[in-house]
């Protein structure tokens, strides 16, 4: 929230500057992250009176303006603005100011006719267009009361005013108004607030000649007020209150609308104004909308209902979206008369989903989500309608049509001064005790150590002991309070199994050249299930953020190919990305998904770059497989992984890709995304990988034997075997490793060919055969002897030709 720090000196005494008391704040709870005065860099800007005005002799547009600036002579300025006429007060750059954007005004002329200065917009000295006055978007700001010509503009306008930048917490909402900051700032230096609250006079009918008004569920609106004032002249604020509401973020419209957005800075009570003539025969209902229930906001757009949300109807059709934004048939116009306002507190879930729903999150939704103080909804009503008398003249209905009330009542909560210096480690005594809380304007009765504290409703947010203990802390200092060592038992961490391997993986997959990526948990609709190793009930979420991130996600690889894709675009083409993390898989029927350890990843581009001494590596399956390999070797599965390319997804290469299968169970998927599926999602040709690692971390281990280096030497045989093209090489090497005997050491495939000098559909696999014995030197004959029952094995089960 912007606090502007001259109207906070009116409500309390501030003996600091507003950078001290930003720091001071900042210790006590409320980050204030930064303070800002629009006057900064700004300079020689001072109020004009226009004397008078004629056409530049070589424009059709431009003015010739006689401006009083408080000096001696009038000075001549040409302008442009459409709406510039005499006798308007303005705003005016003298030569050697400095405006917005650092920019300088000097003396020069414009189509031949001097201009000694600059009548300016309020844009144009540093002013936001989105709280700039509309009457005044697209010409210069005129004032609308009179000002001695030659005073300094940006007193006038709040510039030099230093704006507090407060952020908020959800529990601290009390501080989402000015009365609620003062008491804040009060309490921190030990002053407490003085507001000025006047009472309204009521000299119109009673409010039951104007309206009747119901509220069907009290859970909806648990207060729901309203009052009428006659006879009002909707015009353009005051200056005083045209500052308040730009130095707080918001655009002046007319007087009416700046008082309900004056009363929800004053008081961080959100309040709405209807237009008594169009809510129909004086009947407000409150009610839930019917499904598919039309209602155009103020933004004209045209809004379908649902039952979910609640609305302010007429009696017949909805004229505002309660706590939200109001109705576009019940606006406040120039032409306005009688006003109704609603001074109201409506259920706080129902005012999120709604302002979510509709996209249509705004300060008074805000508010009304964190909570509202119920002691002052009623004043700020009888506020709002004193300043619509006093502001526009209207005459006040006597009364107030209540629907539903509630009490406004503060918290009571029984303390020692042992509990709080328990908890905080301190010696304070109850003196001191009472005074923080007199500090901050909670009522304490009791004797001696025993205290009985009545937390006024505007606090809401404390209820039980705990939260008055912090509030002691709070003001009496954070950096007040002892420190100390702990004295619990101090054990020693460690990583659990699981943690250890993950952080194993994460070593491996680096050391393969790899970088970590970290992507959304969150997926698309209809993107959580790809490349899913699991069966999955797809998790969705019932208010997502956006439309990209609905459901839980399934896989790691989508995540990732957003990566390839981002990288891709920005000719970054060398990609290799892993990724480790979790996925939720949820049976049918299971309420609540598990979280599973999942590993991915994506590789693209060249996995070697070109340099002077070998050429560039692409990435291909193999170096895919290979990587993968290395990470499951570390695994020292006792039982070894399979590769399948039964049942591959249409978004996988026929040719290129497989699962990979644990004991008849699916723990990974790699290979390369299939070329059409490349071509529809923007990617380069990218291979990828994925693993489920909760069967891995489950499996059993092989023991790992330590074996002494051989002492005699080992014998290698070359065979070379041409077989058909779908015959596997895991295969060719189980016969081998059955029929060579117990010397074979280790078998390494190490030439592949297919041609056209080879018989159509097979291929040539040549193998290198390494035996060894370990108790003695190998003879020839045993090892040819092998070899035969090797030959003889290929040639009759894989039905393969020696060549």
């Amino acid at each position: 929230m912007d606090v502007s720090y001259d109207w906070l000196t009116e409500l309390v005494d501030v003996p600091v500057g507003p950078e001290e008391l930003a720091d001071k704040v900042s210790r006590t709870g409320i980050e204030v992250p930064s303070v800002t005065r629009r006057d900064e860099g700004k300079k020689k800007i001072v109020i004009g009176h226009i004397e008078s005005m004629k056409m530049h002799p070589n424009s059709d547009h431009m003015h010739v303006c006689m401006v009083d600036t408080g000096e001696d002579e009038l000075r001549q300025i040409v302008c442009g603005a459409p709406n510039v006429a005499a006798g308007q007060t303005v705003i005016v750059a003298l030569p050697g100011a400095r405006i917005a954007n650092n920019e300088k005004i000097k003396r020069g002329k414009l189509r031949g006719e001097i201009s000694d200065g600059m009548i300016c917009a309020l844009q144009e000295i540093g002013f936001s267009d989105s709280v700039s006055p509309k009457k005044y978007a697209d010409g210069i700001y005129v004032f609308n009361e009179a000002i001695k010509p030659g005073t300094d503009a940006m007193a006038v306008l709040g510039m030099h005013d230093a704006i507090l930048d407060f952020d908020i917490t959800p529990n601290r909402a009390d501080a989402l108004g000015m009365r609620g900051v003062a008491w804040e700032v009060g309490a921190t230096y030990g002053n407490k607030p003085h507001f000025d609250d006047q009472p309204v006079v009521e000299t119109g009918k009673p409010v039951g000649d104007f309206l009747q008004v119901s509220v069907d569920d009290p859970d909806d609106a648990p207060s729901y007020n309203l009052r009428v004032v006659t006879g009002v002249h909707v015009q353009e604020s005051p200056l005083w209150l045209q500052r308040r509401l730009w130095n707080a973020g918001i655009r002046p419209l007319n007087n009416i609308v700046d008082i309900t957005n004056y009363i929800m800075l004053y008081f961080g009570q959100p309040m709405h104004a209807f237009d008594y003539d169009k809510v129909g025969d004086g009947t407000v209902h409150v009610r839930r909308a019917a499904a598919g229930e039309g209602l155009t906001t103020l933004d004209g757009t045209e809004r379908t209902l649902t039952t979910d949300d609640i609305v302010i109807s007429n009696g017949t059709v909805p004229i505002a979206l309660a706590g939200v934004m109001g109705g576009l048939n019940s606006e406040i116009t120039d032409s306005t008369t009688s006003i109704v306002f609603e001074s109201a507190v409506f259920n706080r879930t129902s005012i999120r989903k709604t302002a979510q729903r509709y996209d249509l999150r705004s300060q008074a939704s805000s508010r009304f989500e964190k909570g509202i103080d119920e002691s002052n909804i009623i004043t700020a009503l009888d506020t709002a309608a004193r300043m619509a008398a006093e502001l526009g003249g209207g005459t006040v209905a006597s009364g107030i049509a209540t629907a539903t009330s509630v009490s406004g009542a503060p918290t009571v909560i029984d303390i020692t001064t042992d509990q709080i210096n328990h908890v905080l480690g301190t010696d304070l005594d109850a003196v001191t005790v009472r005074g923080i809380f007199d500090r901050l304007g909670f009522g304490v009765t009791g004797d001696g150590d025993q205290m009985t504290v009545s937390v006024p409703a505007r606090r809401w947010d404390i209820f039980i002991v705990p939260d008055l203990i912090e509030e002691v802390a709070r003001i009496y200092g954070y950096d007040n309070l002892p420190a100390t060592l702990p004295t619990a038992t101090m054990t020693v961490g460690t990583l659990t199994p699981v943690q250890r391997r993950l952080r194993r993986n994460r070593t491996l997959l680096q050391g393969a050249g790899m970088d970590q990526a970290i992507t959304y948990s969150l997926r698309g609709e209809d993107q959580a299930n790809e490349f899913a190793l699991e069966n999955n009930a797809t998790t969705k979420l019932a208010w997502p953020m956006t439309v990209d991130h609905q459901e839980l996600r399934a896989n790691m690889l989508t995540g990732l190919l957003d990566a390839v894709r981002y990288n891709a675009a920005r000719k970054e083409n060398d990609i290799a990305l892993y990724e480790q993390g979790r996925v939720f898989i949820r049976a049918n029927g299971q309420h609540r998904p598990d979280e599973h350890n999942y590993v991915a990843g994506v590789l693209s581009g060249n996995f070697a770059n070109k340099e002077w001494n070998q050429k560039a590596q692409p990435v291909d399956f193999y170096t895919t497989k290979g990587i993968v390999a290395m990470l499951l070797d570390d695994y020292n599965l006792d039982t070894p992984v399979e590769y399948t390319t039964d049942e591959l997804p249409s978004s996988m290469h026929p040719g290129q890709s497989a699962y990979i299968m644990l004991a008849d169970q699916r723990v990974g998927l790699l290979g390369r995304l299939h070329p059409q599926y490349e071509a529809d999602n923007n990617l380069p040709e990218t291979f990828v990988f994925e693993l489920n690692l909760e069967p891995l971390l489950a499996a059993g281990r092989a023991d790992k034997i330590v074996a002494p280096a051989p002492k005699f030497p080992s014998m290698t045989r070359d065979v070379a075997l041409l077989v058909d093209i779908t015959t596997t090489s895991a295969a060719v090497e189980d016969v081998i490793r059955a029929h060579a005997g117990q010397y074979l050491r280790d078998v390494h495939l190490f030439d592949v060919y297919a041609g056209p000098k080879l018989p159509p559909a097979t291929r040539s696999l040549a193998y290198t055969l390494t035996f060894r014995r370990d108790d003695d030197t190998l003879t020839e004959d045993t090892v040819e002897k092998a070899m035969a029952a090797v030959v003889d094995a290929l040639e009759t089960e894989v039905n393969a030709k020696i060549r």
